[in-house]
């Protein structure tokens, strides 16, 4: 389907209906609803209309108070405004079921990118063989995390499932009262969720999405090439953060790890005997009937029977399920074997532990564990940190001494051991699959790596059969420019290889492209990452190691969102693309994989990219030696300005002042702390890359998306090189990504809102500084690629984001209103409480500017 019929469909499906659902709204039997309805509307008319007339914010609203209503009394605007939040917020909502309802006819599910077309093709071409060669080495893992990038409640996504099903249906009685209960069901969590509060919100994505969408994937590929993948490949595999995730977050105990293990188990167990149950419908026959009730029997009993110790196998249930199958083809004419296999499959894919439990801790806390042992004198010599690197790694490799976790007076230090030993008890239960995962954040040396090895060690794990992969995670661009170092120091160590070789001698590294971003700029960090795979997978070849990188990746493309089957299409062979990894979070999930059609979708879109290098492409590398050097030297350049605009004395200031950053923490949707350490004064080290870009994106200026990319570019035309930048946008897919990932950035940017800052005496300079570039970077992109508006490529998502941020224009210019008022307050006493009023409004705003962002996944 070409661009212009997406978008044909797009505006028939989602724009108009949007405008039709949209005014039942005003007619839902709800106190001031119509009024409300009107007064948005004409709010919105008062916005534009003041945006262009240069009116700040807080003028638009009060001239809004002045003309359209004839309310004096403070309380009853803010009551007002209030309203104007919460009926804006479910017009998002509306927003979103129309596009998950509309998503199979918008994007062809047959079309570019799918597996039908990766089998077509590879025929076409002759290149089966490959393809099944390549099938079988390649791996997808998708890691769900509870980063908090998502502001709706378990019961606003139960909505909007359940309205988009209407909508497919035109059932407009359902519609009609799905919309009658999303008005009276409230939006803001009263308090912050726990980590297994996040877990089970993100179960049911595996129960409901991935559960169907990958059964559906793999039974494709099986019915229509049979020998295309190896019995017990899994070509996809699922991961999970949230239980397991204790960087930053005090609330993430062994205990809770233990207990999302457990109930991530009792879900696919539940998953598998609702599916046999299903099954015993259709399998009627003599003695199939018997077998399927036997294990039918023994799911129920390991799921519902108190006090029942678990002892079930995958094994078991293979076994069972392939008799069954072995029985109706030879028996009953393979009547509904296809429903087995489906079935099969499934269990293949996720066995007894649904989504692999990964451990994540920063490597401070691991030096503090060392810090207690060492003053202790146990295990480890007083003069531990005196010794060289070598004898560091050396001392580590061979702790044998099991140590006494009562040692530890400090409760994380403690934890995070006893988690180390929790571990071979959830393998024992889920599987080795269940948990076999550390990942260390802040891994600045070899001895970050040997820390987490020689505490398996201390915890009583074998040395030679320690079934744990360890995981450095490098962020900063310093941390990724001395990865390829550190790893190399690894692998010429003798314990160290000899656990790899236990491993199959695969490695597993994360680079964190969030991070990257906060501390390097948007150009800089994708090209450090770029760079620093290219290195690693030097080195880990010429060593004999498979290194696997696990992508970090964010849902804006400021945090490595975006177009993100375009980046791992575009790897060269010079860069380890043997499995795609890569953390899906916040908006991601529901807008990528938020319906059982959009996840088959996208995964399907991964699968193609990471096929389409190695047997489609004829290019060996990304970037020719020339087109390299000059992504390096744009990068620099880009780094050198982002360095100047984040160095400024008042950046922070600026993003506190005109941000509501400091109210992050109060809209209760994640359960982690916005900001790493205790203390009180707020520094950018210290701040998580997720309220520090989403705090630049409720304000409508995307920095870290944009950044930087004008001033290369004009550097790069002065230098006379406009020719090999426009040569390169051709040629290289990546950089033609990157620059695409640009222009979502700013599409999504509106200065007029912050524009009353231009002539502040003390931000106007760093106000000034920001629309420069951006109007740089608009201008030199445009140039670039031949077009007269962003997003000129993608009609359907720029029509989706141009409507969404109308829809939410409202709530930007409400929630700056808020924070100019909070401003005027801020340091009289006595009007402490209507501070505390205006603080409230501000956060409530956050949620749907946040939600209608969706699509920046």
């Amino acid at each position: 389907m070409s661009g212009s019929a997406n978008l044909s469909v797009f505006q028939s499906q989602v724009a108009i209906k949007f405008q039709l659902y949209n005014s039942l709204f005003t007619s839902l039997p709800f106190h001031k609803i119509e009024k409300t309805g009107i007064l948005v509307s004409m709010l919105l008319l008062h916005c534009e209309e003041g945006y262009k007339k240069k009116q700040a914010p807080s003028e638009i609203i009060e001239h809004f108070f002045q003309t359209q209503t004839e309310i004096l009394n403070e309380q009853e605007k803010i009551d007002l405004l209030f309203r104007f939040v919460q009926y804006v917020e479910r017009q998002v909502v509306l927003f979103d079921a129309l596009e998950d309802a509309a998503f199979r006819e918008v994007n062809d599910m047959q079309g570019k990118g799918t597996v039908k077309q990766l089998l077509i093709e590879a025929e076409q071409k002759q290149l089966l063989e490959v393809l099944k060669k390549r099938m079988n080495d390649f791996h997808i893992q998708l890691v769900l995390t509870a980063h908090p990038t998502q502001f709706y409640r378990g019961a606003v996504l139960g909505i909007i499932h359940d309205l988009s099903s209407a909508i497919n249906a035109n059932n407009e009685k359902q519609i009609y009262t799905y919309l009658q209960q999303l008005g009276r069901t409230p939006f803001f969590q009263q308090q912050k969720p726990t980590p297994y509060d996040e877990a089970v919100s993100l179960i049911w994505y595996l129960e409901n999405v991935f559960y169907h969408a990958a059964g559906k994937i793999i039974s494709y590929m099986k019915e229509n090439m049979p020998d295309l993948l190896q019995p017990h490949h899994t070509i996809l595999r699922m991961g999970f953060w949230p239980g397991g995730d204790r960087d930053g977050n005090p609330f993430v105990t062994k205990d809770i790890s233990v207990k999302v293990a457990n109930s991530l188990r009792e879900s696919i167990v539940k998953s598998y005997y609702t599916e046999v149950r299903k099954l015993k419908r259709r399998l009627t026959f003599k003695g199939v009937d018997a077998a399927l009730t036997n294990l039918e029997k023994r799911l129920y009993d390991n799921l519902f029977v108190p006090g029942h110790a678990f002892d079930l196998t995958k094994a078991e249930i293979l076994d069972a399920l392939e008799k069954i199958k072995h029985q109706l083809i030879y028996e009953y004419n393979q009547l509904f074997v296809g429903l087995v296999d489906s079935l099969i499959n499934k269990v293949e894919l996720f066995g007894l532990h649904f989504a692999t439990l990964d451990i994540r801790q920063d490597s401070s806390i691991h030096g503090k564990i060392y810090e207690t042992i060492i003053a202790n004198n146990a295990i480890l010599p007083k003069n531990f940190n005196d010794v060289s690197e070598n004898e560091q790694l050396n001392l580590l490799a061979n702790i044998s001494t099991v140590i006494d976790t009562n040692l530890f007076a400090d409760a994380v230090q403690k934890d995070t051991l006893e988690i180390v030993g929790a571990i071979r008890q959830i393998q024992q239960l889920n599987g080795e699959a269940g948990c076999n995962r550390y990942i260390i954040s802040h891994c600045f040396s070899a001895v970050n790596v040997m820390e987490v090895f020689g505490m398996f060690l201390m915890m009583g794990w074998p040395k030679e059969k320690m079934s744990i992969d360890i995981v450095p995670l490098f962020e900063t661009i310093d941390d990724l420019q001395n990865a390829a170092h550190i790893m190399e120091t690894l692998y010429q160590h003798k314990v160290y290889r000899a656990h790899l070789k236990y491993r199959n001698n695969k490695q597993t590294i994360m680079l964190g492209f969030s991070d990257g971003t906060k501390d390097g700029g948007y150009l800089m960090a994708n090209w450090s990452i770029y760079k620093t795979k290219e290195a690693l997978t030097a080195i880990s070849q010429q060593y004999g190691i498979d290194v696997v990188f696990f992508d970090g990746r964010g849902g804006p493309p400021a945090r490595g969102g975006g177009k993100t089957h375009q980046f791992y299409a575009s790897m060269g062979k010079n860069i380890s693309n043997k499995e795609i990894q890569l953390t899906i979070q916040g908006q991601t999930v529901s807008s990528n994989f938020g319906t059982v059609d959009s996840a088959q979708y996208n995964i399907e879109q991964l699968i193609h990219a990471g096929m389409y290098n190695e047997i489609f492409s004829n290019n060996a590398i990304t970037f020719t030696e020339k087109e390299e050097a000059l992504m390096s030297e744009i990068a620099s350049i880009s780094y050198d300005a982002f360095l100047q605009l984040k160095n400024h004395p008042y950046f922070i200031d600026f993003l506190v002042h005109v941000s509501p950053l400091k109210l992050y923490s109060e809209t209760n949707i994640g359960s982690r702390p916005t900001k790493r350490g205790s203390s009180t004064k707020l520094t950018l080290n210290d701040l998580r890359a997720i309220p520090f870009v989403g705090s630049w994106s409720q304000i409508k200026i995307n920095v870290t998306g944009y950044f930087g990319v004008g001033t290369a570019l004009q550097t790069a035309e002065k230098q006379g090189k406009w020719n090999d930048i426009k040569a390169m946008y051709q040629h290289s897919l990546f950089f033609k990504t990157l620059i695409d990932n640009c222009e979502m950035a700013m599409q999504k940017c509106f200065f007029p809102l912050t524009a009353f800052l231009a002539n502040d005496e003390k931000y106007s300079d760093i106000w000034n500084m920001l629309f420069h570039e951006y109007e740089l970077t608009k201008k030199y992109v445009l140039l670039l690629n031949g077009k007269t508006t962003l997003m000129a490529d993608y009609p359907v998502d720029h029509l989706s984001i141009q409507m969404r941020e109308r829809i939410v224009l409202p709530l930007v210019t409400i929630q700056q209103y808020a924070i100019t008022k909070i401003r005027e307050l801020e340091n009289i006493p006595s009007k402490e409480p209507l501070k505390n009023i205006y603080e409230k409004l501000a956060m409530r705003c956050s949620f749907g500017i946040i939600n209608a962002g969706r699509n920046s996944a």
